[in-house]
């Protein structure tokens, strides 16, 4: 079986420039609609996008009904399936009006990756995840040690986090100009943050007592007094790996860049809450993202 089609592969690209140029679409978005059309060609067999027929679209959705997640070896929820097949629909239609492909797609075709309104009202209903309370945030803030910068960052992470709900493309991407303690404030600027729909706006801590205030508090004078941070260097740092006393890599400090990714934010929060949490984990780490926090 083919691993890929060149026809294919010159369309796609041509569709994903149309999507980032046209549409206005960012990389994570046309990365999803490329995820999608990889998963359609694999259940085709790579073949032409040319000899497309309505059956191939029908025969897809049932496989995707049976289909287990990689990740929870569970069936794809609904919504995962609503949306690749919606990004599938919406490249059937745009593909219907290119040269080559006029006449052997129409529009009506692309309709038949279609989900019934039932699966639709199910795969875009808003559940509700579960939350920490705040007794359990304090508990972890108060076992986090403290003896390295490291350690130190990630303690203000989770405390800012519960402070503010930012979401982690926005903790990733902040600079330490962008906290005002003062006044109690996140300013979040699109210009710089990685806020959702890159909106600007500003966020005002919440009186969550405790001392997820105070951690914060220390952690940005440490940056400025004690590490010489400026305005313009990130809030929460990326680790620096390097060469350790064992003679492998390993974490050595901090380094003057931004997480690269929300990877590493992510599984901070995983290993902390199931560290001192417990069977508590879950609810933590999928709480904070329920508070804004999109982990």
């Amino acid at each position: 079986m083919s691993k890929h089609n060149a026809k294919n592969e010159r369309i796609k690209r041509a569709y994903f420039i149309y999507l980032r140029e046209a549409r206005r679409r960012d990389d994570k978005s046309v990365d999803g609609v490329a995820k999608a059309l990889s998963r359609f060609e694999e259940a085709t067999g790579c073949r032409e996008f040319a000899k497309f027929h309505r059956e191939q679209a029908v025969a897809f959705k049932r496989k995707l009904d049976r289909q287990l997640s990689a990740r929870t070896g569970e069936r794809l929820s609904r919504a995962t399936v609503h949306s690749t097949l919606s990004a599938l629909r919406a490249f059937f239609i745009w593909l219907a009006d290119q040269p080559g492909y006029k006449r052997k797609i129409s529009y009506s075709d692309a309709d038949y990756f279609n989900l019934s309104e039932k699966e639709v009202r199910i795969a875009t209903a808003v559940r509700e995840k579960p939350a920490p309370t705040l007794d359990q945030i304090h508990y972890v803030l108060s076992l986090m040690p403290t003896g390295t910068d490291i350690e130190r960052r990630d303690r203000a992470l989770i405390a800012l986090a519960a402070l503010t709900g930012a979401r982690v493309g926005a903790l990733i991407s902040l600079k330490v100009k962008h906290i005002d303690l003062a006044e109690g404030v996140l300013i979040q600027d699109a210009r710089e943050v990685n806020t959702k729909f890159s909106k600007s706006f500003s966020t005002w801590f919440c009186p969550v007592d405790g001392d997820a205030l105070a951690i914060v508090e220390a952690w940005v004078m440490h940056l400025r007094t004690g590490l010489y941070w400026s305005d313009s260097d990130p809030l929460f740092p990326a680790t620096q790996v390097g060469v350790g006393a064992s003679g492998g890599f390993e974490a050595v400090g901090l380094t003057r860049k931004h997480w690269g990714t929300s990877n590493s934010i992510r599984d901070i929060f995983r290993c902390t809450s199931s560290k001192h949490l417990g069977q508590m984990g879950s609810g933590f780490n999928g709480g904070l993202a329920s508070s804004g926090v999109d982990i």
